[in-house]
């Protein structure tokens, strides 16, 4: 008896020790989130902006689409100098846009890259070394080019044509 007593204890012994400890948790219910709509940037209408001192003016007005291309109007009416006003065609590259200046002055056409670096809300235009190749001046090195806050063009509301 002994000998029955014995094993029945070490046989429970070794079974509440192989025996794991559970523990009943209520399953984690993950749900997953809908898939985000793919976000299409519908052009948000024409931006205006313009920079007045001493009676000379440029005004710019364009509209950026989901590719972030520019179509637009830039015009030039410096004092002592001959008035000139074109289309604007380019692109927004990150903070700067950098396009295609196409005007008439006078009485000739004449293409020539412009460069606008946009802070805080307006837009300072970018000068530096310029080169003329294929009826277009572009700048030599867009790189080295400087902007002058004192020319700064802030929002302005756009004129209705």
């Amino acid at each position: 008896m002994k000998k029955v007593l014995t094993i029945a204890v070490i046989a429970l012994s070794i079974f509440a020790s192989c025996k794991k400890e559970t523990t009943t948790t209520e399953p984690v219910q993950i749900t997953p989130s809908p898939p985000k709509e793919a976000e299409i940037v519908e052009p948000a209408g024409d931006q205006c902006y313009a920079w007045k001192s001493n009676g000379s003016v440029i005004e710019m007005s364009f509209n950026v689409n989901s590719h972030q291309e520019v179509n637009g109007k830039l015009s030039y009416n410096l004092v002592g100098k001959d008035k000139n006003e074109g289309t604007l065609i380019g692109n927004m590259k990150g903070d700067t846009l950098v396009a295609d200046y196409t005007f008439n002055s006078e009485g000739a056409s004449s293409v020539r890259e412009v460069v606008f670096l946009q802070k805080d809300g307006a837009f300072i235009e970018g000068y530096g070394d310029v080169a003329e190749a294929n009826n277009k001046v572009s700048f030599k090195d867009k790189s080295k080019l400087k902007f002058d806050a004192k020319n700064t063009l802030v929002k302005v509301d756009c004129k209705v044509e």
